[in-house]
């Protein structure tokens, strides 16, 4: 299980009243929040494997490189000092929350990975790409990561929780290529296809103009690669461009050579762990969880934790 840490963590901010503080008055709903969350997905799911997923860059150099606009419109007004881990904006009662979070997973014994210079999503993607032996299951409120699933050499999955865990879509090949009509036999990656030519505009990615998802998908369809799709461009003996979606497509020819690396995850990523993945049963350094429960006020949340821990070795 690859849990995107600051997705999951935001949701609970917004997800768990601000009134749950600690003694001092100090806001840990998004700590209590995200906590629960992981151990109903231990309890759930029942992996054998859980790595949180961390954004040690939340707007890395080559994706702005490629696409000024990325993520342009989260830029704040002053530079940005927040703590590492925390990435892009974060409201003021969130970030001094995201240390405590990390010391809540260390403490458990939960593996964290990052890379230097890349999101939480490029680690998800390169962690799922380098899977050989066990099933995948992403979980995640970021649709970017829907171009993962795949069947082969292993299923990876996506539990999708942009609506909150209690809605969570698991979704797969056949669900993508249903929910967004791109060909099942290659749904990640025709799904990020699609995102290219669409846009998105909470990533501030311009997309082609006149193209909408319907469109975008219908075209992807079409082609066996992104490659294949640039090619017919400049091919107009192909008819599976249409003149005036050509025309388009020309329009933005720029924007359309550069946007691949931007949108794609990565499958390469120099990903470090501060441990080893394997679920523990028991909590790594069990001291120092009473310390943060007493000290915070998370001991009902930090209990339910330990016994998805321990209930995942029946």
């Amino acid at each position: 299980m690859l849990l995107d840490a600051a997705s999951l963590y935001f949701r609970a901010y917004y997800g768990v009243p601000e009134s749950m503080t600690a003694p001092d008055g100090t806001p840990v709903n998004a700590v209590r929040g995200f906590t629960d969350m992981v151990s109903r997905l231990i309890t759930d799911r029942r992996p054998g494997r859980l790595v949180a997923c961390l954004d040690l860059d939340w707007r890395p150099a080559f994706r702005v490189d490629a696409v000024p606009s990325y993520k342009a419109h989260r830029v704040p007004g002053e530079p940005h000092t927040a703590p590492a881990g925390i990435p892009e904006e974060v409201p003021d009662t969130l970030a001094p929350q995201v240390p405590l979070i990390l010391e809540v997973l260390a403490a458990s014994g939960i593996a964290t990975a990052g890379a230097q210079g890349y999101e939480a999503d490029d680690v998800i993607g390169t962690l799922a790409a380098a899977e050989r032996r066990d099933p995948v299951l992403a979980v995640s409120g970021d649709r970017d990561i829907m171009q993962i699933v795949r069947d082969q050499p292993v299923p990876v999955r996506l539990l999708y929780v942009g609506r909150g865990l209690a809605k969570a879509e698991h979704l797969g090949p056949v669900e993508v290529a249903e929910k967004y009509g791109v060909p099942v036999g290659r749904a990640g990656e025709a799904y990020a296809e699609m995102a290219m030519l669409r846009g998105d505009p909470s990533d501030g990615l311009p997309g082609v103009p006149g193209i909408g998802a319907k469109t975008a998908a219908t075209l992807v369809g079409r082609f066996g690669s992104w490659a294949e799709l640039l090619a017919a461009m400049d091919d107009r003996a192909d008819d599976r461009l249409a003149a005036p979606v050509r025309a388009k497509l020309a329009a933005a020819a720029r924007y359309l050579a550069v946007v691949e690396p931007v949108v794609r995850l990565a499958q390469d990523a120099a990903v470090r762990f501060d441990r080893d993945d394997l679920l523990p049963h028991t909590p790594a350094d069990p001291d120092r969880l009473v310390e943060l429960a007493e000290r915070w006020g998370i001991g009902s949340s930090i209990a339910r934790l330990v016994t998805a821990l321990a209930d995942s070795a029946t």
